[in-house]
């Protein structure tokens, strides 16, 4: 694959609370693109600001699939739960070129906000 690159990151992570109830929940999402024709295994890190990381953690994109992880779901991150309103900052790094994105969608008040988060690729 031409486009993509092998690492990831992604500075601005704080999952919100889940304080309304309604149709949508809130949440962060990261989304792994392997445009590529090999299974791609990626390594996710999780940094803090006042505890040690999370590292290591390990997920799989399908050739020419899309795989989107929920951050506030433990099973999608191999068990690993990230604490609600707590600030982090990700990792991604890629056995092959992958795009990577990060969205969060918030429901904390009646006017809800989806948006998408940069990351920077090296």
């Amino acid at each position: 694959m031409a486009g993509g690159k092998k690492t990831w990151y992604f500075p601005d992570g704080y999952l919100p609370e889940k304080s309304r109830d309604g149709k949508m929940e809130a949440h962060e999402a990261l989304m792994l693109l392997n445009t590529g024709r090999e299974e791609v295994e990626a390594k996710i890190d999780i940094y803090f600001e006042n505890r040690d990381p999370l590292r290591n953690i390990t997920v799989r994109i399908a050739p020419e699939r899309i795989r989107t992880l929920r951050l506030d779901h433990p099973e999608d991150l191999n068990g690993t739960v990230l604490p609600v309103l707590t600030q982090y900052s990700l990792r991604v790094r890629a056995s092959h070129n992958i795009v990577a994105q990060f969205g969060r969608l918030d429901t904390t008040q009646e006017n809800m906000a989806y948006y998408t988060g940069a990351g920077y690729c090296e």
